[in-house]
């Protein structure tokens, strides 16, 4: 089961690039859990909170592989949950740094800021998605990931997002010997 991971700053097109990738691969997403928790507990979290997120997006994760087909979709990964516990709070909870280092994507989409932001009250920085961009890019590029960066029209976004994805399917299929070569 191929995992495809979509990250970046607050309003980059995460949750739209999600369904859209699942729908058209025909295969389950992971929705953004700490949208749900947030709207669930209120706006206002804690550094337990953001513990509680990052659980509870690794369970949304564990259920959407359940149902997958091929490969499926997170709209949102640890990074983010990282990322966000360190500009709020100055530091990350140990087991999401250490579940990081564990969790393995076999490819991460950072999506660009080049859309328009879109305000929501569980979105909080509008004037820092070039600073959270830098972050990202820095922290996949230091964990040898594999990503791409994908920007442009919501079109473009899909295009340029189902070309990895397809080279992805292509080479894993290349990795796996037809059926009759293994009774040879």
């Amino acid at each position: 089961m191929l995992r495809v991971a979509l990250t970046g700053p607050e309003s980059t097109g995460k949750t739209t690039l999600s369904r859209q990738l699942a729908e058209y691969y025909h295969t389950t997403w992971a929705p953004e859990y700490a949208r749900e928790y947030l709207e669930k507990h209120g706006s206002a979290y804690t550094i337990d909170d953001l513990e509680r997120i990052a659980r509870g997006q690794v369970e949304a994760e564990e259920k959407a592989a359940a149902g997958a087909n091929r490969v499926f979709f997170c709209d949102t990964d640890l990074l983010v949950i990282k990322v966000w516990s360190e500009h709020a709070f100055g530091q990350c909870p140990e087991w999401v740094k250490h579940r990081i280092q564990q969790q393995h994507y076999d490819l991460v989409l950072l999506l660009g800021i080049d859309i328009p932001w879109e305000a929501d009250p569980l979105r909080e920085h509008p004037h820092h998605r070039q600073y959270f961009y830098t972050i990202y890019h820095t922290e996949l590029s230091s964990q040898m990931s594999n990503f791409a960066e994908i920007s442009g029209s919501p079109a473009q976004r899909l295009e340029q997002a189902c070309f990895y994805v397809d080279a992805l399917l292509a080479e894993k299929s290349r990795a796996v010997p037809p059926p009759d070569a293994l009774s040879a």
